[in-house]
């Protein structure tokens, strides 16, 4: 289950602000937030909703040009008396991470370009010292530091390279720890921490650039493949004045290696606090560095059987009472329930309770004695908010409105005293309001409630059930039946599938049922639409569920969504002659799985950007969750849909980017070879020089979605019969 723990020193206060998902920033007191709007920056007050302009744009018109600079970010320095604006932007494998950065004096509207001798929009992660003296960012793989005042920039790292990443990542670390932004400012502004990988011998995967000249070219990308030892990193702290770097001592194993995916300040400029994990991800130590000896140990050891999640972020992992303890999760007890450990580790307090999971924490009130925190007890499918005392004294307390059944978000503000609040379910549009808590009161208009008032669930065609296979697993899932549904006809049923850790499919949020490949409607068409999720995805359904599927990918999962399609066979009125599977990335592994291991059941399969063989995805994911293959090789032969793909029966249509650097094109040429030497036919389309999302060039998500549409109603016919 995926953590979102955070540290905040004191009780709520955070940086400057905070961006979260829905694009508002926080102002410092928590009683506003920034916006960007038509090029412009608004800061609206609460509660009363007043917005004011802060930055119009004029202000972003620089000397030498007739147009103010599109904004897509900025960053105010502490005092609110500079401000960083990121444009130009460009992207690194999945987000614009790289762009260029212009730094606003706002006392004198002095506007000037950052990074002056570096190459355009090749800036990342710019960021002010808390004095507001400097600003540091990294440019082709090396960290800078410029003076506000002067405009001087020192290195503070050479040697960068595409293999020598100095404050920054190496693909894998941002695919799978969400990792980009490599380095930290030292409280005292005279310091940065940060992360250097060495990527000088992982091996390249080459892409083959075959579009864009007339001569072939290869794109090369660092990346080990399941079985391959990590990148090693080291952790530097680099003193500004004297750009010396001082590397912290730190565990790794020689040959395996480990991870460090979590470092940050720990609330002072003597010490870092950071997660360590083993390279089967296993043991996880948080740990402290002193910055002047480089001296590290251990506050906080824990071992798990499957797997450990890296954590969120220690940035936003919630230091309490001053610092002297801190707030962490656990699965421990068999839920994921937080716990307040000391500083020096030697006590620990169970903060939550009871038979349910903590899916996340949204705030901490350390002053008041409450956390806030993502909850569904009674219902995997859905989620609401609750808090519980911080003393562990009383049992969690839900402030999610009871008339409210489904899924809701919050973006609380650092105070903990207003939050954004978004609700929905399957038949009840996304609304969105602002509310006070814990009261929760509305305050600016009762958006939400009017929304669940107008709902009318007896018009909509989507069902959420429960489904019992053979083994004694009962899973959730969706179901969209077709329009003017005849329960004495049989139609067709499709399947949509992911069934791994990394992700679920059966919410109860606005949207649930709708298949945006899938050219028309499928419910007017006559198609019966479904959704389960397995064991192994991450549901708050206890440990027991989410880890059962260690070692198992391939299988595991593979067999409950089958017998759960069994079970659904029996239904009067489903055609078993036209069952459909259809998934994208980890999706389409299960699908060619289930094509290939229960042909009996899998007519008809549509494909995505699959893992045909385990061996070729990255070693992060693949070992988190299947283990080392030079101690377990059997799991990932067994779990890969490549071993099976001599059992094909029914039609596949198998889709894949020539360009994707996630999963690599080399998992359909390996896949087509078997298919071919079992005499096997089927349909591929190759998406020439696209990436794992098969989006880029003109047209392609259109075709996608032609081919997709025209394969299925081919393959399985829509309509009752």
């Amino acid at each position: 289950m995926k953590k979102n723990i955070c540290l905040i020193l004191g009780c709520l206060i955070l940086f400057s602000f905070h961006t979260n998902a829905q694009g508002i920033k926080w102002t410092r007191d928590g009683n506003g937030f920034f916006t960007i709007e038509g090029g412009e920056i608004f800061k609206t007050e609460l509660p009363a909703l007043t917005k004011t302009t802060v930055l119009a744009k004029a202000l972003l018109k620089p000397k030498d040009s007739a147009n103010p600079l599109p904004v897509r970010d900025f960053i105010f320095s502490a005092d609110d008396k500079k401000v960083l604006i990121y444009t130009n932007t460009k992207r690194v494998w999945r987000a614009d991470t790289r762009g260029d950065y212009w730094l606003l004096d706002l006392t004198t509207n002095n506007l000037r370009k950052l990074g002056r001798t570096r190459p355009s929009s090749s800036l990342m992660f710019a960021k002010f010292s808390p004095d507001g003296t400097k600003v540091a960012y990294v440019s082709e793989f090396n960290i800078y530091v410029e003076d506000a005042a002067s405009g001087k920039i020192t290195p503070l790292t050479t040697g960068g390279t595409r293999k020598i990443i100095n404050g920054t990542f190496d693909w894998v670390y941002e695919e799978e720890f969400n990792c980009r932004d490599g380095f930290r400012w030292s409280p005292d502004s005279k310091k940065i921490a940060y992360w250097q990988i060495d990527a000088t011998n992982t091996k390249n995967y080459l892409m083959l650039n075959t579009t864009d000249s007339i001569y072939p070219f290869a794109v090369p990308v660092e990346y080990p493949s399941a079985g391959e030892p990590p990148s090693p990193y080291k952790i530097g702290v680099v003193d500004v004045a004297t750009v010396k770097t001082k590397w912290m001592s730190l565990p790794t194993d020689p040959v395996l290696q480990s991870y460090v995916p979590r470092m940050e300040w720990a609330g002072n400029s003597s010490q870092l606090i950071l997660q360590h994990l083993d390279r089967k991800q296993q043991e996880s130590n948080i740990m402290i560095c002193d910055v002047a000896s480089g001296a590290s140990h251990s506050i906080h050891k824990e071992v798990e059987k499957a797997w450990i999640d890296a954590a969120s972020s220690l940035s936003d992992k919630f230091w309490l009472n001053g610092g002297k303890e801190f707030l962490w999760s656990s699965e421990k007890d068999g839920w994921d329930h937080l716990y307040r450990i000391s500083r020096d580790g030697k006590t620990e307090t169970l903060i939550t309770r009871g038979n349910y999971d903590v899916i996340s924490v949204n705030a901490v009130d350390d002053a008041g004695g409450y956390v806030y925190f993502y909850a569904s007890p009674d219902n995997a499918t859905q989620r609401y908010l609750y808090r519980t005392k911080l003393d562990g004294s009383a049992a969690p307390e839900r402030l999610s409105p009871a008339n409210q059944q489904g899924t809701h978000s919050y973006t609380v503000s650092p105070t903990g005293k207003f939050a954004q609040h978004s609700f929905s379910n399957y038949y009840t549009p996304s609304s969105r309001e602002w509310v006070t808590l814990p009261d929760h009161k509305a305050f600016n208009g009762d958006n939400v409630n009017t929304a669940v008032a107008k709902a009318d669930k007896s018009k909509s065609n989507i069902e959420f059930f429960k489904v019992k296979t053979e083994d004694g697993v009962e899973m959730d899932g969706w179901m969209v039946k077709p329009t003017n549904f005849d329960r004495s006809k049989k139609y067709p049923v499709v399947f949509f599938v992911y069934t791994e850790p990394a992700g679920a499919n059966a919410k109860d949020q606005y949207g649930a049922g709708f298949n945006n490949m899938y050219k028309g409607n499928m419910a007017n068409d006559g198609y019966i639409y479904i959704t389960i999720d397995n064991r192994g995805t991450p549901v708050p359904k206890g440990r027991e569920w989410r880890k059962s599927i260690y070692r198992q990918i391939g299988r595991l999962n593979i067999r409950d969504q089958a017998m759960g399609a069994k079970e659904i066979s029996k239904w009067p009125f489903v055609d078993t002659s036209r069952i459909a599977v259809w998934g994208w990335s980890g999706g389409g592994s299960a699908t060619l799985d289930l094509l290939f291991q229960y042909p009996e059941i899998y007519k008809t399969g549509i494909s995505i950007a699959a893992v045909g063989n385990q061996l070729t995805y990255d070693n992060i994911y693949q070992e988190r969750y299947m283990g080392l293959p030079q101690e377990n090789m059997e799991d990932f032969v067994k779990g890969s849909p490549i071993t099976y793909a001599k059992n094909l029966r029914g039609h596949l249509l198998y889709v894949h980017g020539t360009g994707d650097d996630n999963v690599h094109y080399n998992n359909a040429e390996k896949l087509i070879n078997e298919l071919v030497a079992n005499g096997k036919q089927f349909q591929l389309m190759s998406y020439p020089n696209r990436t794992h999302g098969i989006s880029e060039g003109k047209g392609t998500t259109a075709h996608l979605q032609q081919l997709y549409t025209d394969f299925l109603r081919m393959y399985c016919p829509p309509g009752g019969r």
